[in-house]
């Protein structure tokens, strides 16, 4: 008697990820309907306002249903996609040509929603429409083709992306995402790329804000209104911590594994500031001042979708290697979606490197509710005068943006001249003065 494999019906829902969220953003989904998925493997990414994470499948089965596509909002509970456990293949991939196709589901594939836009899927005499795949559907719709005008070739009927190339090019199609100003006389000729554009032509493309760049611009208006942000100058002459790096670097790297960096030596010289100027390691509560007795400092690390500002918890008792490997760890993750909003969360004190990019000055503006944020600039060998002679030396613009409710003129600038002090020596970062 053989054995029958028992499924069960199973919902992907919005997990939750903090107490001040309660919607995501569907990012890029890894699987398609009637894929194989293990249990914990990564199903969809998920962008909310302060970070982009995944979604794992609850179970090993088949992907049956996705109910939110890329770009969707959702609440945190919802249910995004359905799965069936305990399934061991598709029934896509098990149908042959010749077999019956399973009923459509009420809920339409996202791969369906793009090929149906403003057009009909009329079947072809006898048989019902293929099932069609995300990228031939993008390559039909670029080639002005419908599902009936081409022979699918794919396993269990798929029609795909090769098969539509095989075809002979229909006339280009608008995609959606490019809006065409009132005042264009034609929509006939417009390019099938966002972004690209013909001589005469005015294209605008809109594209929804992320939740996380919302969030940014939402609290970079917060801090300028609700703050008396006021920001001072000073340069740091970076000749000893580079002539440090260059004699112990090698002998660093392959005792700690880590390259010895620049920003180890800014976070240790910080601390040693923050603890005699702790109004910059403060922050208002209604109306108090709490001076905070730990430090927690910020490393702000641009990524694709925006800035995200990783936590160095108590800085003051990590070594230079510490703070190397979190800071390189931290860059890694940010950059792949991977940081956890536990780890951005506090923060006493923040540093921005703006020099990576490039960037000779700015004032950076303060991630509230904290009082302060250094910038750091570009290295550039610029000529100072020294005991009377003019000498070439690799020097950096430092900025430090501060709450003047909090933080005066004298703090602020006593603060920026111990960073100096403690970079240009950087033996007093070690012995602590």
């Amino acid at each position: 008697m053989a054995s029958t494999t028992q499924t069960k019906t199973e919902e992907l829902r919005v997990p939750e990820v903090g107490e001040s969220i309660s919607e995501v953003v569907i990012g890029q989904w890894h699987k398609q309907v009637g894929d194989l998925v293990k249990r914990d493997e990564e199903l969809v990414e998920l962008e909310s306002e302060k970070a982009t994470f995944e979604a794992p499948s609850p179970v090993t089965g088949v992907l049956t249903e996705i109910l939110k596509k890329t770009g969707d909002i959702a609440a945190v509970g919802e249910v995004i996609a359905l799965l069936e456990a305990g399934a061991t293949s598709s029934p896509l991939t098990d149908a042959s040509p010749s077999s019956s196709p399973p009923a459509k589901s009420a809920v339409i594939d996202p791969a369906d929603q793009a090929v149906e836009r403003g057009t009909s899927r009329p079947a072809q005499a006898g048989l019902a429409s293929p099932r069609v795949m995300p990228a031939a559907a993008r390559a039909m719709a670029d080639q002005g083709l419908r599902p009936s005008d081409i022979q699918a070739t794919g396993p269990g009927g798929r029609l795909l992306k090769e098969d539509v190339l095989r075809q002979p090019g229909g006339s280009p199609t608008l995609p959606p995402e490019i809006v065409v100003p009132a005042s264009s006389p034609s929509q006939a000729g417009l390019p099938s790329q966002a972004g690209a554009s013909q001589a005469g032509e005015r294209i605008d493309e809109r594209v929804r804000m992320s939740p996380l760049r919302k969030t940014i611009a939402t609290r970079l208006v917060e801090a300028q209104k609700n703050a008396a942000l006021l920001t001072t100058f000073n340069e740091a002459d970076l000749s000893a911590v580079k002539e440090l790096r260059k004699e112990h670097g090698a002998a660093f790297e392959k005792k700690h594994g880590v390259k010895l960096g620049f920003m180890a030596f800014f976070v240790k010289a910080a601390v040693e500031a923050l603890k005699n100027c702790p109004g910059l390691n403060a922050r208002i509560d209604g109306d108090e001042i709490v001076y905070q007795r730990y430090f927690d400092i910020g490393i702000a690390i641009g990524v694709k979708k925006g800035l995200v500002v990783p936590i160095l918890r108590n800085a003051d008792q990590l070594g230079f290697a510490d703070i190397e490997h979190a800071i390189t760890d931290f860059a890694v993750r940010a950059k792949a979606g991977k940081l956890t909003m536990k780890e951005m969360l506090g923060g006493t004190f923040t540093i921005s490197n703006g020099g990576v990019y490039g960037s000779l000055l700015s004032t950076p503006i303060v991630n509230p509710p904290q009082s302060g944020v250094l910038g750091m600039h570009t290295i550039q060998e610029r000529p100072i005068a020294i005991d009377g002679n003019v000498v070439i030396r690799p020097m950096m613009y430092l900025a430090l943006t501060y709450d003047h409710r909090i933080v005066d003129g004298r703090e602020a600038v006593t603060f920026l001249r111990e960073i100096k002090e403690a970079i240009e020596e950087p033996a007093r970062i070690l012995i602590e003065i």
